[in-house]
């Protein structure tokens, strides 16, 4: 009889020790390599990136300069789906061996690649490099504070400007980098690690006499005559039949910043001020509801049931009115009580998949330096939290009196991930026909498709078998057979208004939060504030449940039975408010005008407001269930 639990805790301990081991030899920027003086550093180019169209391009995809074997770097399921394509450069460093004027390439523009170069300069493209693993940057100085830099991720393709005198506005490409590759040196061993990796990006009109060849020296950027480029004065123009040399320096200097702290630059806060005062917002609203549930859970609740619980003839009872006159159908089973219980168990499983991310990233299993490693992680706490989902899912069909698990079962496996992947599967088959490398390979869109039926479905009927096997949740009074008429209510208790009305708090204790999200996603910004997204999550699920419970409260004063449904939508709700802020933030922070563009990003923002209904729904769901079973257990019923 022991073999099969057995058999199961052997099937666990093997899946986490695979985890575990794949974890250990795969985290990124974690181990840190030692360079001695003229080691070779290998360059990596990423994809370009634009603010303006949000469609990343492979670095190739333009006539740049190119090695004699482009060399794909493997890539996680999260860096493909975040459309990076990480290849190798034309670019040769060596530690601590400065460069001058290094000619990368020439070449000679027609009509087609003039075109190209002109497009991506128009949409303000970045081009992204990697060196042993830290991404490129470009500093700029703070107008604000004196001797403070921010960086902005990758340097531009080029700029539109104009020469002195003339109107028409012409476009420039920049054909000169000096790298800076910051390094901190052992002085017990002479090596050095990389600490920083950052670009000056210069657009130059290079000359050189007679006839070009392996040996010819440039006029404009000579190492033998120490000759530098510093500045932009004679920009090369991008036109049809233009010859364009792409050239770079390197230059090395050493840093006090440890390797252990080489990322603290890029994720450094300015402006943690705000975050701060993002929190101290929201524990405003929390302590606002705590103070509102607080009385009427130590005040009103306990007034009423004892009252209740010192009549002594019916006809008190019958004369009191109040949430309890109600209780022969609080517990009636709603319309469409199918849909709420797959709803409620998609939620659960958004829930665990949530909390076990912030968990890891507040950690630091997810920094930056582990690209695409928060999105792989998501995708695979989803899958695996399917087992919950389901659970959950049968645990309250059981209470409604449902027979039929499987179908509830299959049911909670497709409908949510069938709707976000119809949606996904729109919006990459409109960026595969731009051509753009974040279009999903069919080979990664199988794995996520095996992802969903090979693993996440099994589970989630794995985790409804145990669920169902489970006794049913017994109803702390028992339901009338004849339903209870409900009487005409005030307008402020109509559905839709206090759907509305709840759904305000929960947005607005994380709104602010939500503004550097945003910014981070869609203008590419470094976001590794996950402690104060973590609290804040916390405040989140607070202020989900204190609302509802709250709101539950007035319904059921007011005789009104019908909270099962009302329950989710009220915390849920906060969904459409999120969408409407997204809306703004478009068309107040982003500069998106390509129409592909605007699908994708509005595209993208629904799956994120539906994602976030369905969490904030299943909080304040459970969050009334817990404190409609709390007060009706707590009075006697005749």
């Amino acid at each position: 009889m022991a073999r099969g639990p057995l058999a199961f805790q052997l099937w666990i301990s093997l899946c986490f020790s695979l985890i575990l081991h794949a974890r250990c030899f795969y985290l990124p920027g974690v181990a840190p390599q030692d360079f001695q003086h003229g080691d070779p550093l290998n360059v990596k180019v990423n994809k370009l990136t634009s603010t303006k169209t949000q469609l990343p391009y492979s670095f190739y995809s333009l006539p740049y300069c190119r090695p004699e074997h482009i060399i794909d770097s493997a890539e996680n399921l999260g860096e493909v789906l975040r459309g990076d394509r990480i290849e190798n450069s034309p670019y040769e460093f060596k530690m601590r061996e400065p460069q001058m004027c290094s000619v990368a390439c020439r070449i000679m523009l027609n009509a087609k690649t003039a075109k190209e170069f002109k497009e991506k300069i128009d949409d303000e493209y970045r081009v992204n490099m990697i060196l042993d693993n830290l991404p490129l940057v470009v500093p700029i100085p703070r107008p604000d504070q004196e001797n403070s830099l921010v960086y902005q991720y990758g340097f531009h393709v080029g700029l539109r400007g104009q020469y002195a005198g003339n109107k028409d506005r012409k476009h420039f490409i920049n054909n000169h980098l000096t790298f800076v590759v910051k390094y901190h040196k052992d002085p017990m061993t002479e090596s050095a690690r990389i600490v920083g990796f950052e670009v000056k990006p210069f657009s130059v009109r290079h000359e050189y006499e007679g006839e070009w060849n392996g040996k010819t020296r440039l006029t404009t950027c000579d190492p033998h005559a120490k000759r530098m480029v510093t500045s932009s004065e004679s920009p090369q123009e991008v036109e049809d039949k233009k010859e364009i040399t792409f050239t770079y320096d390197v230059e090395f200097q050493e840093s006090d910043v440890k390797w252990a702290s080489r990322w603290d630059t890029y994720l450094l806060m300015a402006d943690d001020q705000i975050h701060w005062f993002s929190i101290v917002n929201s524990l405003m609203i929390v302590l606002f509801l705590s103070g509102m549930v607080a009385m009427i859970m130590l005040r009103t609740l306990y007034r009423d049931i004892s009252k209740y619980n010192q009549l002594e003839t019916q006809e008190e009872a019958q004369e009191e009115t109040g949430w309890k006159l109600v209780h022969g159908d609080v517990f009636r089973p709603p319309v469409n009580s199918d849909l709420l219980c797959v709803y409620v168990g998609t939620g659960v499983q958004f829930l665990g998949m949530i909390l076990v991310t912030m968990l890891f990233a507040v950690l630091g299993f997810l920094s930056p330096s582990n690209r695409g490693g928060l999105m792989t992680a998501m995708l695979l706490l989803w899958v695996f939290m399917g087992l919950f989902g389901g659970y959950a899912t049968v645990r309250l069909y059981k209470l409604f009196k449902g027979t039929e698990w499987k179908k509830i079962t299959l049911k909670t496996a497709f409908m949510f991930p069938a709707i976000v992947f119809s949606i996904f599967f729109v919006l990459n088959a409109l960026i595969w026909g731009e051509k753009s490398s974040g279009a999903v390979p069919f080979g990664t869109m199988f794995a996520l498709v095996f992802l969903w039926f090979g693993i996440s479905v099994p589970l989630i009927f794995v985790g409804a078998y145990v669920g169902f096997r489970k006794p049913v949740i017994e109803d702390p009074v028992k339901t009338n057979k004849i339903p209870r008429q409900v009487p005409e209510q005030a307008w402020y208790m109509n559905p839709v208004f206090s759907i509305l009305i709840g759904g305000i708090l929960p947005f607005g204790a994380v709104f602010i939060e939500l503004f550097f999200i945003l910014t981070s996603i869609w203008l590419h910004q470094f976001y590794y504030i996950f402690g104060f997204l973590f609290i804040i999550f916390i405040i989140l699920i607070i202020t989900c449940a204190e609302i509802t419970i709250v709101l539950c409260y007035f319904q059921l004063c007011s005789e009104d039975y019908y909270w099962w449904w009302r329950s989710y939508l009220t915390s849920g709700s906060s969904a459409l408010y999120l969408f409407l802020y997204a809306a703004f933030y478009f068309f107040t922070k982003l500069d998106i005008q390509k129409p592909v563009s605007g699908a994708l990003y509005f595209g993208y923002m629904l799956i994120a407001s539906y994602s976030f209904f369905v969490l904030t729904g299943t909080i304040g769901f459970y969050a009334c269930f817990w404190f409609t079973r709390l007060i009706y257990s707590s009075v006697k019923i005749d």
